[in-house]
């Protein structure tokens, strides 16, 4: 009987977390489903270059979001999975490897994780801003090898393939886009699922702690410096993966691939997308390959707006579009998003007065210097405006002026909604406690 209670009393029931496989399930579902959708090549294409974006943005915020690591350098582990995999398929072709194109993406994920076990040994000897400018320097020099040894990496035209090799396998021949895109989307679910995983182990916590407070953790008895470098090699290792499905996608990899812009758009598009929460860069990454297709697209001035909202994050939302999500989500929650909707029309109405105001000075600026020889007209959101004219500076300089003014003062009204909610909410929270 005492051995009985003694188990019961070392028994702990754990139920399961139904939200969660909800969430999962849901997101394998909008993998499964989006191709079906949206049926068209670009956007077929497009969806394979954000499942791709996924796991590279999430390996890149194993560093940022979770260790507190920022780095400038980080293409470089998912460039050398990528020409790795790239000269895999090369040898596949010859006959040399019997290895299915499916496993080649995990040829991209243990290049990643070498050169990451290699460099990250050296990397995280420091942190901070130290770490910052050694990463820097480490892209520097490996995005300059890649130049400087052309037999390899294939100098400025880089290396290309065919990913299309053998029989087919069940009808699979990887030449179709949407029979690219599903293995994507299983790489996808699987790694994202494995980093999710990863956030919930003892290293996982043991990073958040070192990101937190280094001190306490080196106090307590671990080595931080190990610590991050773990981490470093993981976070290699699916970045490599990534550049491995980037090779089979496009079957070509150039130099830039591990150049600083390409290090620049994971930083970039992981803090607008909210690198302090989980599925922050899944946001940003849709973010990155939609302003880099679709934005490039409509205008040459597209970096000048991408910096412009990249400024207006950080001074409204630095948290980025999670956390914008996160805090929405606790206010619905306790019933009072209701109060709040008017200062959102507001808000959204008064940005983009500015925005069109803005836009229309942008472009005539960017048409009088890049195509001055067409003319002073340019088509711009379906008007016609004349370059040349001073009443279209002034229309679009006196609409600019007036859209910030009334933003500024809807941004004071809902800041006051804002602050009069959250007090509501926390008397709730107190009201719910005491019962």
């Amino acid at each position: 009987m005492n051995k009985v209670l003694a188990a019961n009393a070392n028994f702990h029931f754990k139920p399961y977390n139904v939200g969660r496989w909800i969430v999962w399930g849901f997101f394998a579902l909008i993998l499964a489903v989006a191709p079906l959708v949206w049926t068209s090549g670009l956007a077929q294409t497009m969806l394979t270059q954000i499942g791709i974006g996924i796991i590279a943005c999430l390996a890149y915020n194993m560093l940022l979001g979770q260790g507190g690591m920022l780095s400038f350098g980080h293409a470089i582990y998912s460039g050398f999975g990528a020409f790795l995999a790239i000269h895999t398929l090369n040898v596949i072709t010859k006959g040399s490897l019997p290895i299915p194109v499916s496993l080649v993406p995990l040829v991209g994920g243990v290049s990643g994780l070498l050169l990451a076990s290699l460099l990250g040994y050296v990397s995280t000897k420091k942190a901070g801003t130290p770490f910052a400018m050694i990463t820097l320097g480490l892209g520097e020099l490996i995005g300059s090898m890649f130049l400087m040894l052309p037999e390899f990496f294939g100098g400025e035209g880089g290396v290309s393939s065919n990913r299309v090799i053998g029989a087919p396998v069940m009808g699979i021949t990887f030449g179709p886009q949407i029979q690219v895109y599903y293995l994507v989307a299983v790489y996808c679910f699987i790694c994202t699922g494995l980093m999710f995983a990863l956030t919930r182990t003892p290293l996982g916590r043991m990073l958040n702690a070192v990101r937190d407070n280094p001190e306490r953790v080196e106090f307590v008895g671990y080595d931080t410096q190990w610590v991050r470098y773990m981490i470093f090699m993981i976070s290699g290792f699916f970045a490599g993966v990534a550049g491995g499905l980037g090779a089979i996608n496009t079957e070509i990899v150039t130099a830039e691939v591990v150049g600083a812009a390409r290090s620049g758009a994971y930083l970039l598009f992981t803090f607008l997308g909210g690198a302090t929460f989980f599925f922050g860069p899944i946001i940003g990454a849709v973010l990155m390959v939609v302003a880099l297709v679709f934005l490039s697209e409509l205008t040459k001035a597209w970096l000048l707006y991408l910096g412009l909202v990249f400024l207006f994050m950080v001074m409204y939302a630095p948290g980025g579009v999670a956390s914008l999500v996160m805090m929405n989500l606790r206010v619905a929650a306790f019933g009072k998003l209701s109060k709040l909707w008017t200062s959102y029309l507001a808000l959204a109405g008064t940005a983009l007065t500015m925005l069109v105001g803005g836009g229309a000075m942008v472009e005539m600026l960017y048409h009088r210097q890049l195509n001055e020889a067409m003319g002073p007209e340019l088509k711009f959101m379906g008007a016609m405006l004349d370059s040349s004219r001073v009443d279209a500076w002034f229309g679009s300089a006196f609409v600019l002026v007036i859209g910030a003014l009334l933003f500024e003062l809807a941004r004071r009204q809902y800041k006051r909604e804002w602050d009069e909610t959250q007090e509501e909410i926390e008397k709730e929270i107190k009201r719910r406690e005491s019962l």
